[in-house]
């Protein structure tokens, strides 16, 4: 045998080579020709005498002699030399030599001769060359391949480095170490898509464990996770008749790879369906398997998933994990089995499930079945939660006190009247209730005073005892509350008891229900019975609804309030009477007489010896299971009611929006109207008062001018009259805006703002009303209307600003440039010194300033008077819309809320409806679940379950 050493990226691999063809021996070593020819070692056939002789040396003489034949063959000591110098570096005459070989060499030739390039770094005259080659044998095919795939890496031309080396393994794959250096290159770049393909297909052809390991080595560093898992169910089937070990190994790796990605559920298919087909037992000892399988089944039923995508998978799974199960896993998948095929009947073969109530039946539980409800309850409550549906702090609490399995629960209960809550004081030792009870209450024996309030939507720890107290003596709603006492008692300390007195029970079925519905709490029922009344039909009726709700509670009596018989005799005949009505009513109960104003202590130790004699402490931990497997069945029931609460909730709240949002927008609509009406009735009155003052103006001022005529003497100089009478007539124009119209336009101002006040407050009382009716809807003050009454503030600010003085800016009444006017000027200027044309003058002046109609002085007056009021006028109506600005503002978001609620609410009836099964399903999974303790419980416990 021969070895040949190839070096790949600084590893030395080993090449073994060994055929059946031509078969030499060279010193004493087996070797076949290919082998010789692929480690160029051919020379040696010439040399196997002469080892002490340089080969060159060997050969030379070789082929000199055969040179002196008549018919001499060189090809064989040619290539011999070829190899020679190719050994010794000298390339360019291995290359002189082989070039001249034909025959069965001349492909060897050519071969070596590209080894020669390669090696002289002519990498592209080598490529060529080998590529150039053409032969049917394999191993030279190989050995050509081979050399290219190293050929392209030093190239960097990784593509045809993959494609060669693919094409390499699929001629030969058997041919010494070719998959080892495949292998080793993929995983040197990193090319895990075809590091594992090549894994995969030799673990399949070769059964070699090694490569299934090296499988398993990829799998584990997530590296296999995006493939289909179909890939690899062929390998592991295969796997599975080689080392059931390693079978299991590589499975439980893939279940893991797959547990978080997209394609978990097709895996889960996948390798059932295989599982289903292999012929596994339970003797098999799958322990990991048989996990995986248990990890998976809870996982896909905690309220995940639809039932809809598990009902072709689960049924599957379940057959399977009984197949293989371990001892520790038996009780529950033999649970698991029988509770899915309970709920979903004919899903799972009758041959599986007859071989799972075998299995129950057979099988000691090593379940801890109080975990496994208590992680079932959590799974419940933190589910109802993340969808809506409540803390459910009632039920929370209950079960945490069920936990506590060092106290003893005395339910205690009876008829207002009964004088349950003195009993309850005088075994405290103190006055903790002054009045009957109104809400369940704990007392618990604790180091420190803590008081807790639970309602199913929050824990309060209240401040002290005068909190509790007012909680005591409240009426309304006191059943939603649950309240827990903690404080030093060392009677319950003693005893290891806790007291849960009830309100009292004096109410219709119904009512009674709400109190009662807390009684599964219970370890031992003390119902308080009146010594003057005892044991009426109304009691009768009331046990009868407790024993209909919880049968298994032990019932026992306390006869209360003995002192306030006549005599002893008649004590005890009381007693005798009411013990045997009870007795022939409930066999098994018994009666305790008691007065709170008997010797305390004495009556104390009588009671201890009582409760001790009704405590019953027998498999006190499988009687609090069978009541958490209650609760949670209570849980399920009541989220499914829920769900349709929900429903109906959300019905009715978009039904209530859109009638909000319709009366929201009428008011909307009439607030705009009435808006709209007081912005023209306010700014109509306010330009009726402009308009008024306008024509007083108008009929006014023309008076005025025209009566300073009169200042018109025959002695006037008439050049400079004009200026004169202007200047009067200015001054006659400012005295009576200032102290005529300006104080009669302030008093109407002041008398619009208060008509204006008067519609604000109509409008306001109008928008009360609304409000009134708006919030008689909600049901609380949720919509406020108070206009801004300020703006009536800004009014009398402003107009008592504009009209606190007036200045007018000279009119140029007599100074304008009208025709008129032009010439009498001029006339005065040219002969107003002239006293024969004076006296025409003077009447012509006089007559133009008396009866000039002084239409245009007018306008500009009214203009300048106005002006300061033009802002102010323009913005009334901005002002009105201000005052009614907060409640349009108000009714606009509550519609928007209105409506955004719709759409929230419409969105979420959508998807219920859409989906329904989104609330059914989880809780159809977690009934499943709760069947399947229930089934273990009975199996391992003998427990019954409680309805």
């Amino acid at each position: 045998m021969s070895t040949q050493f190839v070096l790949y990226k600084g590893i030395i691999l080993p090449l073994f080579h060994m055929n059946t063809k031509e078969v030499v021996v060279i010193g004493g070593t087996v070797m076949t020709i290919e082998g010789q020819l692929i480690n160029k070692s051919y020379y040696q056939m010439y040399i196997n005498e002469h080892e002490n002789v340089q080969p060159i040396r060997v050969l030379g003489d070789a082929y000199q002699e055969e040179l002196q034949k008549d018919l001499p063959n060189l090809t064989s000591i040619r290539f011999a030399q070829g190899e020679i110098y190719f050994h010794n570096r000298d390339f360019e005459a291995a290359i002189f030599k082989w070039e001249n070989i034909t025959g069965e060499l001349e492909l060897w030739a050519r071969k070596n001769i590209a080894d020669a390039y390669y090696e002289s770094g002519l990498l592209s005259n080598a490529e060529d060359l080998y590529l150039s080659i053409e032969t049917n044998n394999l191993t030279l095919k190989t050995e050509v391949a081979l050399q290219l795939f190293s050929l392209y890496i030093d190239r960097g031309k990784r593509d045809e480095a993959v494609e060669i080396i693919k094409r390499t393994i699929d001629l030969n794959p058997d041919y010494p170490n070719v998959t080892e250096i495949a292998r080793s290159y993929f995983e040197d770049q990193q090319d895990w898509d075809h590091a594992i393909e090549l894994a995969v297909n030799e673990a399949k052809r070769t059964g070699s464990i090694d490569w299934f390991e090296t499988v398993n080595t990829y799998v584990k560093k997530n590296l296999t996770k995006s493939l289909n898992p179909n890939y690899f169910i062929q390998a592991i089937f295969e796997l599975y008749s080689l080392d059931k070990s390693k079978f299991e190994e590589l499975t439980t790796s893939l279940w893991k790879s797959y547990k978080d990605e997209e394609s978990y559920f097709t895996w889960l298919r996948e390798v059932n369906h295989l599982l289903f087909n292999l012929e596994i037992s339970r003797n098999d000892h799958f322990e990991s398997l048989s996990e995986f399988h248990y990890q998976t089944y809870f996982s896909l039923i905690n309220g995940d998933y639809s039932i809809k995508a598990l009902e072709n998978l689960v049924p599957d799974l379940l057959t399977n994990w009984l197949r293989l199960t371990v001892p520790k896993h038996t009780v529950l998948v033999s649970a698991a089995v029988l509770s899915w095929n309970e709920l979903f009947p004919t899903s799972i073969s009758m041959s599986i499930v007859s071989d799972a109530e075998n299995l129950i039946s057979e099988t000691v539980s090593n379940i801890d079945e109080l975990e496994e409800c208590l992680s079932l309850f959590e799974a419940i409550i933190y589910w109802a939660k993340a969808n809506d549906m409540g803390e459910n702090n009632h039920l929370k609490w209950m079960v945490q006190q069920l936990n506590d399995f060092d106290t003893h629960h005395l339910f205690i209960t009876g008829l207002s009247g009964s004088g349950k809550s003195a009993f309850v004081n005088s075994i405290l030792g103190e006055e903790i209730q002054d009045s009957p009870t109104s809400s369940l209450v704990m007392f618990k024996d604790c180091e420190d005073l803590n008081i807790y309030e639970i309602t199913d939507q929050e824990n309060v720890q209240l401040a002290d005892f005068t909190h509790f107290q007012e909680r005591m003596d409240r009426r309304r709603n006191a059943l939603e509350s649950i309240i827990e006492f903690q404080q030093p008692f060392p009677f319950l300390y003693e005893q290891k008891l806790a007291l849960i007195e009830t309100p009292g029970l004096n109410r219709s079925y119904q009512d009674r229900y709400e109190v009662l519905q807390y009684v599964q709490m219970a370890d031992t029922l003390l119902f308080v019975l009146d010594a003057n009344a005892p044991f009426t039909e109304m009691e009768k009726g009331v046990l009868s609804q407790i024993i209909e709700l919880a049968p298994d509670i032990p019932i026992h009596f306390l006869l209360n309030k003995m002192d306030t018989i006549v005599n002893e005799q008649e004590a005890i005949r009381i007693f005798d009477e009411t013990k045997s009505k009870i007795q022939s009513f409930l066999p098994e109960s018994q009666v305790f007489a008691y007065s709170s104003q008997y010797e305390r202590g004495q009556q104390l130790v009588e009671l201890k010896g009582f409760i001790e004699s009704i405590k019953d402490t027998r498999n006190i931990a499988d009687k609090r299971l069978a009541k958490l497997l209650f609760f949670i069945r209570t849980t399920i029931s009541r989220l499914l009611q829920k769900r349709i609460d929900v429903e109906n909730q959300l019905i009715e709240s978009v039904r209530w929006n859109e009638e909000v949002v319709m009366k929201l927008n009428g008011a909307l609509n009439q607030l705009k109207d009435a808006e709209a009406q007081k912005i023209k009735a306010i700014t109509r009155s306010y330009r009726a008062i402009k308009e008024s003052i306008q024509n007083e103006i108008s009929n006014t001022v023309p008076k005025i001018l025209q009566e300073c005529s009169e200042l018109i003497k025959e002695d006037s100089n008439l050049s400079t009259i004009h200026i004169e009478l202007n200047e009067v007539m200015n001054n006659r124009l400012q005295n009576y805006l200032e102290q005529e119209v300006m104080p009669k336009y302030y008093t109407s101002l002041q008398e619009w703002i208060s008509r204006s006040k008067e519609e604000f407050e109509q409008g306001q009382e109008f928008l009360d009303e609304m409000a009134e009716g708006l919030n008689s809807l909600y049901g609380e003050e949720r919509i406020k209307t108070e206009c801004d009454f300020k703006v009536l503030d800004d009014w009398h600010r402003d107009t008592d600003r504009m009209t606190s003085r007036f200045q007018l800016e000279k009119v140029n009444v007599l100074l304008r440039n009208t025709a008129s006017q032009f010439l009498l000027k001029s006339a005065g200027k040219l002969f107003g010194a002239l006293s024969q044309n004076k006296a025409m003058l003077y009447n012509k002046y006089k007559a133009f300033v008396k009866n000039d109609s002084y239409s245009e002085p007018t306008e500009i007056v009214i203009e300048r008077f106005f002006q300061q009021f033009e802002l102010f006028e323009k913005s009334l109506e901005r002002d009105i819309t201000l005052f009614f600005r907060q409640p349009l503002k108000t009714l606009s978001e509550a519609i928007e809320e209105s409506l955004s609620q719709i759409a929230i609410n419409q969105d979420i009836l959508k998807k219920m409806n859409t989906n329904p099964e989104m609330f059914r399903d989880p809780l159809t999974l977690f009934e499943v679940r709760l069947r399947q303790f229930e089934w273990a419980t009975i199996a391992g416990k003998g427990v019954h379950t409680i309805y």
